[in-house]
């Protein structure tokens, strides 16, 4: 079994490859010979266009443990005409966030995924990266009535602060604690985010049960499962969840609430 690949030399590795495949033309190059040994730009052209050290730029494509800042990231990203996919690539690759970016996620959900929504039969909702609830059907309208009927549409700030979901979500303390592992896990990528570090910030002042379960340090993939409820109308209920990152819509989380 091969090792994994660093992720410094998986970085060089797509740099070089971008490089090699942008023309002098398409970078905006004018003068210069135009027989070239190599095909696309020369390293030295790089680090021209972004403003930097040559033999900075050349470490970063050799695989070095060099310090790039985002804003370097971010010329290098500019100067080799990297596509959107491409440019998020780059910094996953170098585990900085893109100074460009901006909150993940537009302020309105995606008009497929609500379109989504309305062709479910079962309960669905969407969840945006601060795991607040932006859009819904009739089925999850139903069934989370005291949640999305009420003037908080966060999902964590209900289940640590709103008293009633303790009785509506069944075996509370565990689901709870799962949810706090799970929120953990999700929101490392975006550790920098001021949103987010608020809201835990906010949540373990406002609740002692998310304070202690937040220091725990546990971590838990958002996996599906059964979730059962007791319902004002229904009774205890059971459904399978089942929860979807779309591709093009990352920060976003389609759950499903599946029937048993």
């Amino acid at each position: 079994m091969s090792a994994p690949l660093d992720p410094h030399r998986q970085l060089g590795a797509f740099l070089r490859a971008r490089r090699e495949h942008l023309t002098p033309q398409e970078a905006g190059l004018t003068g210069g010979s135009a027989r070239r040994r190599t095909p696309g730009l020369r390293r030295e052209e790089v680090a021209h266009l972004c403003g930097l050290s040559p033999t900075w730029y050349t470490w970063l494509e050799q695989g070095r443990d060099v310090s790039a800042s985002p804003h370097a990231l971010a010329r290098v990203a500019r100067a080799l005409h990297l596509s959107s996919a491409e440019r998020a690539y780059l910094f996953e690759l170098a585990q900085k966030r893109d100074p460009e970016a901006g909150p993940e996620g537009p302020d309105a959900p995606p008009t497929a995924l609500t379109a989504a929504l309305a062709a479910i039969a079962a309960p669905a909702y969407l969840l945006d990266r601060a795991w607040t609830a932006r859009a819904w059907n009739a089925g999850a309208e139903r069934l989370f009535a005291g949640w999305l009927g009420g003037p908080e549409k966060n999902l964590l700030r209900y289940v640590f602060l709103d008293p009633a979901a303790r009785s509506f979500i069944c075996d509370w303390p565990e689901r709870a604690r799962r949810l706090a592992a799970e929120f953990r896990a999700d929101s490392a990528r975006r550790s920098q985010d001021p949103e987010l570090a608020e809201l835990v910030d906010a949540l373990a002042a406002a609740s002692p049960d998310f304070a202690s379960a937040w220091e725990d340090q546990a971590v838990l993939a958002r996996e599906g499962g059964r979730r059962a409820f007791r319902h004002p109308v229904d009774g205890e209920i059971a459904h399978e969840q089942l929860t979807l990152q779309p591709a093009e819509a990352q920060g976003w989380k389609l759950v499903m609430l599946l029937p048993v």
